[in-house]
């Protein structure tokens, strides 16, 4: 019986691959797990109401994209468009490995710049965009290539440096975790067993980035 706990994540894993309603089958599978674990309807939105104050903070986030919304129909990307456009020597090699080392630099002192809605969609892909159609132009192919490197570029920055600063959240949960586990670490030492992961992730992300580049500049010779 303790089996059926688990299939909420049965129930996610079906919707998604069937490509359900998100909501509808998180949903579903709150419902069908709480119930395969004993607790009433009453419980489940206590629990449910419990946890999303405890946790409000998190969608704080929401309050950001009608600011996106703004700053974009008054002219962001296009500033950000013709600035890179006059700056001939940045490639979009040049443009990610340096949002990347911002990113993990970021990390180090605790400072997010929140990813992709705020800042890879309206800032890093247009600018990267506009280096490679100085080049040549560009397909629908090659300007989906960019605008999916340029998240890579930032899930790569943010997941192995998000440990870096010795007050974050992760490190703070991983210390605890583990303490409770019995092996107690200090969060300092998840700081500096994660340096050298973020170290690598920097130059293995930084070679794929030329590795990008020069397949645009290979095609724009065949062109």
């Amino acid at each position: 019986m303790e089996y059926l706990k688990l299939i909420g994540i049965l129930i996610i894993v079906i919707g998604f691959a069937l490509k359900w309603d998100t909501t509808a089958v998180v949903v579903i599978a709150a419902v069908a797990t709480a119930l395969c674990s004993g607790m009433s309807i009453p419980e489940l939105l206590t629990t449910l109401g419990q946890s999303f104050v405890t946790n409000r903070p998190v969608s704080l986030f929401f309050l950001t994209l009608p600011m996106i919304g703004l700053v974009e129909s008054h002219g962001l990307k296009e500033v950000a468009v013709n600035a890179i456009q006059k700056l001939k020597k940045l490639t979009p090699s040049r443009i990610l490995n340096l949002y990347l080392g911002i990113r993990e630099l970021g990390g180090i002192f605790g400072i997010s710049l929140s990813g992709q809605v705020q800042f890879v969609r309206p800032l890093i892909t247009p600018m990267v965009t506009a280096a490679a159609e100085a080049k040549r132009a560009l397909s629908p192919k090659d300007i989906d290539l960019i605008k999916g490197r340029a998240a890579a570029v930032d899930n790569f920055g943010n997941f192995f440096a998000q440990n870096l600063f010795v007050a974050s959240g992760g490190v703070l949960l991983i210390a605890q975790t583990m303490d409770q586990l019995k092996h107690p670490v200090t969060p300092t030492e998840v700081v500096l067993n994660s340096i050298p992961v973020a170290v690598v992730t920097l130059v293995i992300v930084v070679v794929y980035n030329s590795w990008f580049d020069r397949r645009f500049n290979a095609k724009e010779d065949r062109a």
